[in-house]
């Protein structure tokens, strides 16, 4: 298999965990904190990482450069996770979905102030699109929505926070090995989901609140039974395969040949939100679909043939 097959190969069994992933914590989010679902699931994912790092040198490659600079990167994929997982307790799959692909279209567009790189006409045409889609998807001209309005921007703040992960990424290079960066997003998402258990791992500060985002990142640590056990371990295989196979695929071929395919979680989020919870896309959210995956597309096509890699070699995933 030559290293563009097998890097295409790697992105979408990578895709598939995504999907499966997002999919379990929806199911889930009804009767468990995310907290404690981030915490299962980082550290099976942080002992997997342990093995590839000794796969890849052993435990020297965790020296790395600006140690500071690691953590900032975590934390950041950590609140782009935390935002996203949080809308999935009451948006439909698809939508937030193609709401955090929006991240695409922020990364070209705040890659002008903050790298001093030239934008044509055209991808500035795509990310207009692209953030038309994202105001369809938000309808802030209708005065009431069924959803209130501050879950619907949690996957685009995700976006933003992940696009600005990437953006550090490509102003300070990363040198490290895909394993040694994993241990260190693991390790962020262990501390932040503990101190979220210190902090309100009781449920207090769930009490009386309305919003189920809200409820689901505060609600109260519960022992899983009988089958949700199995579920969790999934999650946990999930994070593994996910470090794993985005990692493999990103140094098997180059982010242009790659990157596209990151896109089939638009049609894998559809399917298990009809297959699974029996949702369907509206009118405004299959429009907000087709802009935002549209324009995310052309960007990157457009990013493939002027050879200009719209994110860094070594990439780290929000769902790491």
């Amino acid at each position: 298999m030559n290293d563009a097959a097998r890097g295409i190969g790697f992105i979408l069994l990578g895709i598939l965990a995504i999907s499966l992933n997002d999919m379990l914590i929806k199911l889930l989010s009804g009767g468990y904190p995310l907290h404690q679902m981030v915490f299962v699931r980082s550290c099976i994912g942080l002992c997997f990482s342990f093995l590839f790092l000794r796969l890849e040198g052993g435990v020297a490659l965790l020296r790395v450069d600006r140690p500071a600079l690691h953590l900032l990167r975590g934390a950041l994929v950590v609140v782009a996770n935390m935002t996203f997982f949080a809308a999935l307790a009451v948006l439909p799959l698809a939508e937030a979905t193609a709401l955090f692909f929006a991240a695409p279209l922020f990364i070209t567009l705040l890659s002008i102030p903050l790298l001093g790189e030239r934008v044509g006409p055209w991808r500035l045409g795509a990310v207009v699109a692209g953030f038309a889609g994202v105001l369809v998807m938000l309808r802030p001209w209708q005065g009431a929505l069924d959803t209130p309005r501050l879950v619907l921007v949690l996957p685009v703040v995700a976006a933003l926070t992940y696009a600005l992960m990437q953006l550090l990424t490509r102003r300070l290079g990363v040198t490290a090995k895909a394993s040694a960066m994993a241990i260190y997003i693991q390790g962020t998402f262990l501390v932040v989901a503990t101190g979220f258990f210190l902090v309100a791992g009781d449920g207090r500060f769930a009490e009386g609140a309305e919003n189920e985002s809200l409820v689901f990142l505060l609600r109260a640590w519960v022992r899983p039974e009988g089958g949700d056990v199995w579920l969790f371990l999934a999650l946990g295989g999930c994070s593994a395969v996910i470090g794993y196979s985005l990692s493999a695929a990103y140094r098997a071929a180059d982010v242009a040949t790659v990157a596209p395919f990151e896109y089939a979680a638009l049609p894998l989020a559809v399917l298990w939100g009809w297959l699974v919870f029996g949702e369907w896309p509206s009118g405004p959210v299959w429009a907000g679909i087709a802009l935002i995956g549209g324009a995310g597309l052309f960007v990157f096509l457009r990013e493939r043939r002027k050879n200009r890699p719209l994110v860094s070699r070594t990439k780290v995933r929000r769902r790491y």
